[in-house]
């Protein structure tokens, strides 16, 4: 199911990207891995207006977490009424997708999300193994809103020059843990 999921989105990619004007009624499968997709997006959309106007629980941020078609999680942006900055609409969603599969790795999930992944949520859905991420809206259609642009930037920036004041010490000590890690047979790797 994965392996024909992979090729129904290079399909998508190559048949929609070839310049000809293919679309899903000329393509079938494409048009029902298309309705599928649109079907958990709209519920990422659905999670997106909850916790941004309904409930008001953080930002209008929604996203769905799936395997092998099937939704394991949903999760809007909490990060209101969490108080907590990390609330993020993926990473709940991944967090409650892993709770739920009982494991850490999500590879063969697919992510479905209302907005384009900040930094966060985008590494969050790395360490996961995430590799297929659909979105709805792009950065540019809320950047008025919310803005990711200021952390992009700053993450280029030499460690010395950057917002956050980054200060290493105790180095000597944290690298004798990750020796003793290392000896571990049984230490675990993600």
């Amino acid at each position: 199911m994965i392996v024909g999921r992979v090729f129904v989105v290079f399909v998508l990619f190559v048949v929609v990207g070839d310049g000809h004007g293919h679309d899903s009624e000329e393509c079938p499968l494409l048009a029902m891995a298309a309705k599928h997709d649109e079907v958990l997006m709209r519920e990422a959309i659905k999670q997106m207006r909850e916790a941004g106007i309904v409930n008001k629980s953080g930002g209008p941020f929604g996203a769905v977490v799936a395997k092998n078609g099937e939704i394991v999680a949903s999760a809007g942006n909490s990060v209101i009424r969490d108080l907590d900055p990390s609330a993020h609409a993926e990473v709940n969603a991944i967090r409650a997708a892993c709770k739920t599969l009982g494991t850490w790795d999500l590879s063969g999930c697919v992510m479905y999300t209302s907005c384009e992944c900040c930094p966060m949520c985008y590494a969050t859905a790395y360490w996961a193994g995430i590799r297929n991420v659909f979105y709805a809206a792009s950065w540019s259609d809320y950047n008025d809103l919310f803005s990711d642009e200021a952390i992009n930037q700053d993450m280029q920036k030499p460690k010395a020059q950057r917002e956050i004041k980054l200060t290493q010490i105790l180095k000597c000590e944290a690298c004798n843990v990750w020796d003793e890690f290392r000896e571990l047979p049984d230490g675990a790797r993600y």
